[in-house]
């Protein structure tokens, strides 16, 4: 027999089905709580409710895991490419070896974008932040391929707006960048794979041959792969609930990019850097700060340590940290002062009691920071960096919402405002 779940409210006990993840995760299912009771719950944040059921990502923030479609992260990593982890997030499987040479070919021919999007960057000033111009491009895309409006879109025609969204965001967010500085935009070069052909949109230039280190594609495909997916967080949850009311994916993923650049949500390394820039204006002396982040009563605290959703430790930290140590080694950076005060951060948080007692280990924030720092990706370029890789993600939880046909989402509220009044004439007030 099914387990259930008892309410007792004013007399009256009704019982609610437990329903269980394959994971084993218990949950209450009280779709029909309000019509047996008239009640709803009162979650702020959502932190205690499962909006929709999903078999794209598992995360265990006590355990410390992160699986893909069931694979850890730690061996996607180590083994995978960004495009065939996007496959498998998106699809549900590994492709095969012609499945993903196709799907990489097909990525390949759409990564133009329409030469009347390079007018609409003319419209930004120099100093417009680049996530706000992603995100205004990637909505303007539905202007230009009006057929994805239509919610019965064939299969073929959603996989082709994948497959352009896939290709066409790493020029749009490369051209941000370069409208940015003044200089002149990189077209996309098919002959390199699909991060050394970013890194030769960000960094060259159309009278210099730009050859990427290889170093830097390997820790920018990992810290990509890292990104692609976290379960329901804000950003994904926002790509939902957009998509629910049967919005079309691109302004699906571009409201999932503007709930992104929110600090709180995906500023993360940024603000790892900004640190580390505080402590190097202020002396350098990390032991101080080390200090301050001790105390109880002082304010600051130490960005990039610690986890909001993982409890023991970032499974994805221990990842990127080698990737991190290979960068600065291959570009001869260990000695870099802002990096220097980075690694003494580090040391301490793995070696004082104060932080291991309370699990404050460096999370992937932390290292992506410093791997984005080293190679020349300006600040406010790093949550655009974010966005780009966890585009797949958000692709496969818009594709299995709709495919699932969930209903529209309609939060309800417990409303705290003034009861019935009647209008005063303006003379009477």
């Amino acid at each position: 027999m099914a387990e259930t779940a008892e309410l007792t409210y004013n007399g009256k006990t009704t019982s609610y089905p437990v329903t269980i993840g394959t994971e084993n995760e218990p949950a209450i299912d009280i779709s029909k709580l309000r019509d047996d009771t008239g009640l709803v719950t009162l979650d702020r944040g959502y932190k205690n409710t499962g909006a929709c059921k999903s078999a794209i990502t598992f995360l265990d923030g006590e355990e410390g895991i992160l699986r893909y479609r069931g694979y850890p992260i730690d061996e996607l990593a180590a083994k995978s490419s960004f495009l065939e982890v996007a496959y498998l997030l998106i699809w549900g499987e590994l492709p095969t070896k012609q499945q993903l040479a196709d799907f990489e070919a097909k990525i390949k021919m759409h990564t133009l974008v329409h030469e009347d999007m390079r007018k609409i960057y003319d419209g930004f000033p120099n100093n417009a932040h680049p996530m706000g111009v992603l995100t205004a491009l990637t909505s303007a895309m539905t202007a230009f391929y009006p057929k994805s409006l239509d919610p019965e879109q064939s299969k073929e025609e959603m996989y082709l707006n994948i497959i352009r969204l896939l290709a066409k965001l790493p020029t749009l967010a490369a051209w941000s960048y370069k409208n940015s500085v003044g200089h002149p935009l990189n077209y996309p070069q098919n002959k390199l794979d699909y991060c050394s052909n970013f890194l030769q949109m960000m960094f060259g230039f159309p009278t210099d041959a730009y050859e990427p280190n290889p170093v830097v594609v390997d820790a920018l495909n990992k810290l990509l792969i890292l990104h692609a997916d976290h379960e329901q967080n804000c950003s994904t949850s926002t790509v939902r609930l957009v998509g629910s009311a049967n919005a079309n994916i691109y302004s699906s993923i571009s409201a999932g990019i503007a709930a992104l650049w929110g600090p709180l949500h995906g500023g993360a390394n940024q603000e790892v850097i900004e640190m580390l820039e505080a402590i190097q204006q202020d002396g350098g002396d990390t032991q101080k700060w080390v200090n301050k982040a001790k105390d109880k009563n002082d304010p600051f605290r130490l960005m990039g340590f610690g986890h909001r959703v993982y409890k023991n430790f970032d499974p994805r930290a221990t990842i990127i940290k080698k990737a991190a140590d290979d960068v600065l080694t291959a570009l001869g950076m260990e000695n870099e002062p802002l990096l220097h005060i980075a690694k003494q951060l580090e040391e301490a948080a793995l070696t004082d009691e104060y932080f291991i007692e309370r699990k404050l280990y460096p999370n992937v924030d932390f290292y992506s920071g410093l791997i984005y720092r080293a190679i020349g990706i300006p600040t406010e370029m790093f949550t655009v960096m974010f966005a780009i890789g966890r585009l797949p993600g958000w692709i496969a939880q818009w594709k299995e919402m709709r495919e699932m046909k969930e209903p529209i989402g309609r939060p309800r509220q417990i409303y705290t405002g003034a009861t019935e009044r009647h209008y005063v004439e303006v003379g009477s007030r």
